[in-house]
């Protein structure tokens, strides 16, 4: 294959990468939950004909390291003509859990495929023990509706069966049904918009940069590898536990460098469990690509090639590799940032002076819903809401953490306050910094956040968070974070939740979620005594 120049791979990659971007946007402005247009949980990228990924926009890291999963599935089990989407959430799919709806359409040109397009968007509800479809339950049958890869759409039409289907299983109808077609109306921008860069540089000249560009990733992805040190380490964390009655579940990995290759293995990690921590394979390759693509300093595209060079061994029926029944709607957002927090511990060992200390470890979690009847409407109606909430960053070798961020496996935005109580019936009491939560050392970790909600209307909550009894761990000597809480307060009374649970609300109630803030880095500097100051 003639090889590309420098200028020629980079003009490709950004023309792909923009098809990505403006799948996105599409996605984004159409999509009717403020857990899509306003939080922006959703992932889009690009494939070539083969399925292997071609690019992909900066959205949420576990979507984009497992969507290639559901695409294979979906390419394997549907056959896709011009005009067919396929749409699937099964976590033994590919998927990650079952909120995760992923949208596949493949692009035609000239009566010739040439490539496909997908996203993947986080819905409010998919059924289930609890509204929000974040249940503490002990199977997959009770996280919500399970959908293989099937057909909703053929020849340009979508199936009416199977969206009413959809629908029918789900709570708050026409919002997910706004937020399903939106993602159907994303995939035909970016169908549309592959096509005429397939028909303006030609089907060969086409297949020949998507080739390019997934043989630079893995070069230079190699030759990041072969720069670190070569050698074996390993780290051990735990999580707090799965909310049933599992304790201090450990994940542990292996993580061996040399020759340009990666080899990353979770032997020794604890069984399975009863809880919904369990994440599947497709989380836990997604968790370390992520980890992988921290440590390339260059702006690699992330592609296929660029995931060539790391293997990852995770043994089935463990915490890092379920398999069916096991429920996971807490592994795709827990599990995943536990993961990373071990990577980054064993990886420490080798390059001390570029990892930080570990972040807040969670996305602590908050899904309620119920029925109420806004003033003026005629008539009740059910709300769904999901959203993930911010903490503090770990500290590294250069400077503190940061403040109430995302990090790590979630990359989403915060839900501003105006829109949560336009849409819901809520009232954000307190939404703030929790000062000195971040961990002590040379480097300060970020503070966690506190945010409190006054239910106008009865509810019920999910929470499924972590960091409530581990706290996050510093780095080089560096103090721990503070670990998260959880209360309900009614009236002048106040008592701890657990973290993995559900409670009951009623108008006046508010549950307080305080995040837990980032690992300080490096041991504090002593300050020198002054002649004469007292001791």
């Amino acid at each position: 294959m003639t090889a590309l120049s420098p200028a020629d791979l980079q003009i490709a990659h950004h023309r792909l990468a923009a098809i990505a971007e403006e799948m996105g946007v599409v996605l984004c402005r159409s999509a009717f939950s403020p857990n899509i247009k306003e939080r922006r949980d959703y992932s889009c990228a690009v494939f070539d004909a083969a399925g292997a990924l071609v690019a992909q926009a900066a959205h949420i890291p576990v979507h984009l390291g497992s969507t290639p999963l559901s695409v294979r599935a979906a390419i394997a089990q549907r056959p896709m003509r011009d005009g067919d989407v396929v749409v699937l959430n099964d976590p033994y799919a590919g998927g990650t859990h079952l909120p995760d709806v992923t949208v596949v359409a493949p692009v035609y040109v000239r009566g010739r495929r040439a490539g496909y397009v997908a996203n993947r968007a986080h819905h409010a509800d998919i059924g289930g023990m609890s509204p929000g479809s974040m249940p503490l339950a002990s199977e997959i049958y009770q996280e919500g509706l399970r959908l293989p890869p099937v057909y909703l759409a053929r020849a340009g039409a979508i199936d009416d069966d199977v969206l009413r289907l959809f629908l029918a299983n789900a709570r708050v109808a026409a919002e997910r049904r706004g937020d399903l077609l939106a993602q159907v109306a994303a995939l035909r921008v970016g169908a549309e918009r592959l096509g005429e860069l397939v028909t303006r540089t030609g089907a060969a000249g086409a297949r020949r940069a998507m080739a390019a560009l997934q043989e630079y990733s893995e070069r230079v992805t190699r030759a990041a590898l072969r720069a670190l040190p070569r050698g074996t380490w390993r780290a051990r964390d735990r999580l707090d536990d799965d909310g049933l009655g599992a304790r201090d579940i450990p994940i542990v990995v292996t993580v061996r460098l040399g020759g340009g290759r990666a080899l990353v293995d979770f032997a020794g990690s604890g069984a399975q469990v009863r809880g919904g921590v369990n994440a599947n394979y497709a989380v836990t390759l997604a968790a370390v690509y992520y980890v992988f693509r921290t440590l390339i300093a260059r702006d690699v595209p992330t592609n296929a090639g660029f995931m060539r060079p790391i293997a990852v061994r995770a043994p089935e029926g463990s915490i890092v590799n379920a398999t069916f029944p096991a429920a996971v709607a807490g592994g795709n957002v827990e599990t995943s940032q536990r993961i990373v927090d071990v990577l980054f511990a064993a990886l420490a060992r080798a390059l001390p002076q570029r990892i930080p200390a570990a972040s807040g470890g969670t996305m602590n979690n908050l899904a309620f819903g119920g029925t109420w009847r806004p003033r003026g409407a005629p008539a009740a109606r059910q709300f769904s809401y999901y959203e993930t909430i911010g903490g503090g960053a770990g500290a590294g070798p250069r400077g503190a953490g940061c403040d109430a961020v995302h990090t790590h496996m979630t990359n989403t935005l915060n839900t501003p306050i105006e829109a949560l109580e336009a849409e819901l019936p809520v009232r954000v009491v307190r939404y703030a910094i929790r000062r000195r939560s971040g961990g002590r050392g040379r480097h300060r970790g970020g503070d966690g956040i506190v945010r409190e909600l006054e239910f106008l209307a009865p509810a019920q909550v999910t929470l499924l968070g972590e960091r409530r009894r581990a706290r996050p761990p510093g780095g080089a000597g560096g103090a721990a974070g503070a670990a998260g809480r959880d209360e309900l307060a009614r009236g002048a009374a106040v008592r701890a939740l657990p973290a993995k649970g559900a409670v009951a609300v009623q108008p006046g109630d508010r549950i307080r979620v305080s995040t837990p803030g980032g690992g300080g880095w490096g041991a504090p500097r002593r300050r020198r005594r002054v002649r004469g100051e007292s001791s």
